[in-house]
């Protein structure tokens, strides 16, 4: 049917050629060039239409339906990009019409339009890639996964296949052929790009093994590296330090030495106090019946928990540790073990710390400074300033107790301690004396 078309249409061609005069050996060409162009007429014709319907069925679509996808589709004439691929299909098609009988010119004419095919596959694929990217970080689910390296990978993949595709098809070999050649060309380019390959490889494997997201926070050892990941390419890496310094990584550094990264302690929802004091071995010191007595009288929930303890050592009970009455971890032998409880009472207490974490006030290994006692404990945010600001109420109650307890943190003396010393050996009235430690005098 179509050539009875193309038949029907030249001969009217040729009779008005004729009748403008044009000679009969010119009118051969001219038809070929004519029913050429009103063949690429027609392909962009049938573009246009199918091109307006699919943006009313888009439309129509979204109206009812909110698809990321399709919005990002239609916007930024990307749908009309989408439709550069139907042109050279439709070409393609007409073109044994157009040469008949001419092999050489439609050889020629074929391998230009396959060429303008393959461009427009790769111009198809990365918008669609594009439109893929931008719906998928707008969506809650993907909007911290490193979409932009996957695309970066995918379309440099399209873009060496297409590249491969139009080399064959200029020389008439095989693609099989081109691949298999490639390697002596790897070799030199190895040597030549080795930093770049090396970036590519980095950030592949960086996106793979899901090693970094976006707004990870990330901190490099022996670097100034410490802030939160805004961009990840295959090629670069880009940290927000916390004083708003920007540093560019290369991927492969990543790959290449260690370095922490904080995602597990954001997704927990809980950011670890690990801080302590280190208390005057010269303090410590077995409990009285008058140290206790004074802090039942202290604090209601250290009461409970002396009283407690006492019925325990009646039954025979002496467990600390594990407690399976449920008690704080701490004793009622030393003053040391009873601020361990009362410590241990006041974080479980606390509105701003994580129970269903570890929870845990213990001692460490003795120092020439005294005993160091720790308190380890996940806060209910992550958030920055809310978690320094925890730490540091928690921190300033313990410090200001400790006196409670009879007990002194280690600080190392001053210009000011030897001159207060000098007052007291001297026999200057103390409460002459501004800046005496805390309890000193009553």
């Amino acid at each position: 049917m179509e050539k009875n078309v193309f038949d029907w249409f030249n001969g009217i061609l040729e009779k008005m050629l004729l009748f403008l005069g044009v000679s009969q050996h010119h009118i051969k060409y001219l038809e070929i060039l004519i029913t050429f162009c009103f063949v690429f007429l027609i392909a962009f014709a049938v573009m246009e239409i199918i091109y307006r319907i699919s943006f009313f069925a888009c439309k129509r679509i979204l109206h009812r339906r909110n698809y990321e996808f399709l919005h990002y589709i239609i916007i930024g004439k990307r749908l009309r990009r989408l439709g550069y691929i139907i042109p050279p299909i439709f070409v393609e098609v007409m073109l044994p019409f157009v040469f008949t009988g001419r092999p050489t010119l439609l050889h020629y004419s074929e391998n230009i339009t396959w060429i303008w095919f393959t461009v427009c596959v790769v111009i198809n694929v990365n918008t669609l890639l594009i439109a893929i990217g931008e719906s998928a970080f707008t969506n809650s689910k993907y909007h911290d996964r490193p979409i932009k390296g996957f695309i970066q990978i995918s379309r440099i993949t399209v873009l060496l296949i297409a590249v491969i595709i139009i080399i064959s098809i200029l020389t008439n070999k095989s693609p099989v052929y081109l691949i298999g050649g490639l390697g002596a060309f790897a070799a030199v380019l190895m040597l030549i790009a080795k930093d770049s390959i090396m970036g590519f490889v980095g950030g592949f494997l960086l996106l793979e093994n899901d090693m970094v997201r976006l707004g990870d926070w990330i901190e490099i050892p022996g670097t100034e590296i410490n802030g939160n990941v805004f961009d990840i390419s295959l090629t670069i890496v880009k940290v927000r330090n916390w004083d708003n310094t920007i540093a560019t990584i290369p991927p492969y550094t990543l790959i290449n030495q260690s370095f922490i990264n904080w995602r597990g302690m954001s997704e927990s929802g809980g950011r670890r106090i690990a801080r302590g004091y280190t208390l005057k071995l010269d303090h410590i010191k077995p409990c009285t019946k008058e140290l206790l007595q004074k802090l039942k009288d202290f604090d209601s929930g250290l009461k409970e928990y002396i009283e407690r303890k006492y019925e325990q050592l009646k039954k025979g009970v002496v467990c600390n540790t594990s407690n399976p009455d449920g008690i704080a971890d701490g004793t009622i032998d030393t003053n040391a073990g009873l601020f361990r409880a009362y410590a241990d009472i006041y974080l479980h207490n606390h509105p701003m710390i994580r129970r269903d974490m570890i929870i845990m006030v213990r001692t460490l290994e003795p120092t020439e400074n005294g005993l160091p006692v720790q308190f380890y404990c996940f806060t209910t945010t992550t958030e920055w300033c809310e978690y320094e600001s925890i730490q540091s109420e928690i921190m300033e109650h313990f410090a200001s107790v400790m006196p409670q307890f009879e007990l002194y943190p280690y600080q190392a003396s001053g210009a000011r301690d030897t001159i207060i010393s000098g007052f007291i050996e001297g026999q200057f009235p103390i409460e002459y004396i501004d800046g005496l430690p805390y309890k000193t005098t009553k």
